[in-house]
């Protein structure tokens, strides 16, 4: 597939958060009807099809993740996709991508959404629009027992840390290693599950992880601990390319109905993230 370099920068920032800064749209709630559905928003076309098309990177417990044994998708994103598409009155399809093709992807027409534990940043609002439904930041994960003894990102200087490729959290760890006066040495891996195995095999003493992610991947393990404090705490949104806003304003509709209901406070309790939800259904909300 070739696309553009500025799709491709927009792409690679990765999983995770990023501030930038910038306040949200005014009005962007008022653009709908305010007593519509969101069944009555979706686009002619798309309601023709029948189909959303959703695309994820999967890698993230608990927010994107086969189910074992199987190619399933499970977890928070295609949960809650399934539960976004019911209120639309779609039947959902689900994708399986890589991480940096999801928003070219978008740009040219291959699925609708994208929910992948994406960062709202102002870079990749460029491109797309995000209706924002998670917040969380990046925390640092050791193995257990913490035998570097790792109090906090400015002590990751000077050692060897993993970082997945084409994240927020790889971003994190670089902007910190500008300021170490004895450098990271920095790999990447594909994701957080396989630079998990370089701390195994003592290459890495540590990396950096989604809070939710890093806490699951823990608990699941019993072979790491996952430091408290959050790193560039922010939204993360479903990416809708800026051409579709009528579908922009279906989806915030649908889950804003969703927190209505009580529907997604459920979803993410049966997930153990509560503590990231958000309040309200909002667009391009990253401050």
């Amino acid at each position: 597939m070739v696309v553009g370099l500025a799709a491709l920068s927009l792409a690679v920032a990765g999983c995770g958060r990023s501030t930038s800064g910038q306040t949200p749209q005014a009005g962007a709630s008022a653009s709908a009807a305010a007593d519509a559905k969101a069944a009555d928003l979706v686009p002619a076309a798309l309601k023709e099809k029948g189909v959303l098309r959703v695309a994820t990177a999967e890698g993230y417990p608990p927010m994107e993740m086969y189910k074992e044994g199987t190619q399933d998708l499970i977890g928070v994103d295609p949960e809650l996709a399934a539960a976004i598409a019911g209120r639309l009155g779609l039947k959902l399809e689900m994708t399986n991508a890589s991480f940096p093709g999801l928003i070219p992807g978008l740009q040219a027409d291959r699925w609708d959404l994208a929910m992948s534990s994406m960062s709202d940043t102002e870079e990749r609002r460029k491109a797309v629009d995000f209706v924002d439904y998670f917040q969380a930041g990046g925390a640092i994960m050791v193995a257990k027992g913490n035998p570097a003894g790792v109090k906090d990102l400015a002590d990751l200087c000077g050692r060897a840390v993993v970082l997945a490729k084409g994240s927020s959290n790889l971003a994190i760890g670089e902007k910190q290693n500008t300021s170490c006066a004895k450098k990271m040495t920095i790999s990447q891996s594909e994701d957080a599950p396989t630079g998990l195995l370089q701390i195994d095999a003592g290459r890495a003493v540590a990396t950096i992880v989604d809070y939710p992610v890093a806490k699951m991947l823990a608990t699941q393990s019993g072979k790491y601990e996952v430091l408290e404090a959050q790193y560039e705490a922010g939204p993360w949104g479903i990416a809708i390319d800026k051409k579709d806003s009528q579908l922009r304003d279906a989806v915030q509709r649908a889950l804003q109905e969703l927190i209505d209901s009580g529907e997604y406070t459920k979803l993410l309790e049966k997930w153990g993230v509560q503590g990231s939800g958000v309040q309200a259904a909002t667009v391009n909300d990253q401050k």
